[in-house]
């Protein structure tokens, strides 16, 4: 297979940070984008690291001319594959959590994708083939408690995707979201906690908490979602969404067959325990 050009967001850590290597590994040239880069030394000659807030539309467009540039300057094959992993979490109740940091929350998660697409895909339409592949959540399918505004931005994704894939069909871009679960990454000590002083959710919150942190601490690596992005990379018809992991897919299979009570039930026993 010819080397590819691919652009990776929140390249320079966690999941983001996998992708990168391993496509590296595998000889494409990567692009790792985060506000971050210019602290980070090249790892390989196909590893190449930008400067680049997605919350940003200036930065966004100067990282994207950036690449583009170099691609022309190295005489390699133009951008064919864009993966969004830049984001990050807060956790509170859904009353009390101020709008501010929910805002936050959307500008990176969501509407730092948007950004990215909207310089990217003038590129990605001058390709016979372009994939798009967006990092999202089992929270965006199963929304848990003190995880409403972070799930939020994962099911907005998970619409986005649906409707840029019969969009972009005509122009051979594909698009694809990934549903990673619980992952060993510094994500889980990165996220927000965003409840007010006194809220009547604290003691409950910070439990629930806690057990999303052990179970993601207790997660699968990294690699293994960056594996399964670089074989949807790979097809030539990649499925709209795919979680990783056996129990993750299991999980999405049962959500389709149990009534909306029966899995309400079931996520309030496993992230509302009693004091």
């Amino acid at each position: 297979m010819d080397s590819r050009s691919v652009l990776v967001t929140g390249g320079t850590s966690g999941i983001g940070k996998a992708v990168v290597n391993y496509f590296c590994q595998k000889g494409d040239n990567v692009w790792a984008l985060s506000r971050s880069a210019s602290s980070y030394k090249r790892e390989a000659v196909n590893h190449h690291l930008v400067n680049c807030d997605v919350t940003d539309e200036q930065s966004v467009k100067s990282a994207v001319d950036q690449i583009v540039t170099e691609i022309k300057e190295l005489s390699l094959a133009k951008v064919s594959i864009v993966i969004h992993c830049a984001g990050y979490g807060i956790a509170g109740a859904a009353e009390d959590t101020p709008i501010a940091d929910v805002k936050a929350q959307f500008e990176t998660n969501y509407f730092g994708v948007l950004r990215v697409n909207r310089a990217l895909l003038p590129y990605l339409r001058e390709e016979k083939n372009s994939l798009i592949v967006i990092l999202g959540s089992i929270a965006g399918r199963i929304s848990i408690p003190f995880q409403s505004h972070y799930a939020s931005t994962k099911f907005a994704l998970e619409a986005y995707v649906e409707a840029l894939r019969i969009e972009a069909k005509k122009f051979n871009i594909k698009a694809t979201i990934v549903e990673a679960g619980d992952t060993k990454t510094s994500f889980t000590n990165n996220r927000t906690l965003t409840f007010p002083k006194g809220s009547v959710y604290l003691e409950q919150g910070k439990k629930s908490v806690d057990k999303m942190a052990h179970d993601e601490q207790s997660g699968y690596s990294p690699t293994k979602v960056a594996k399964v992005i670089y074989t949807l990379s790979l097809k030539k018809n990649p499925p709209i969404r795919v979680a990783v992991g056996f129990s993750y897919k299991l999980l999405m299979f049962l959500k389709r067959l149990l009534p909306d009570f029966v899995a309400e039930f079931i996520i309030s026993k496993m992230y509302l325990p009693k004091s």
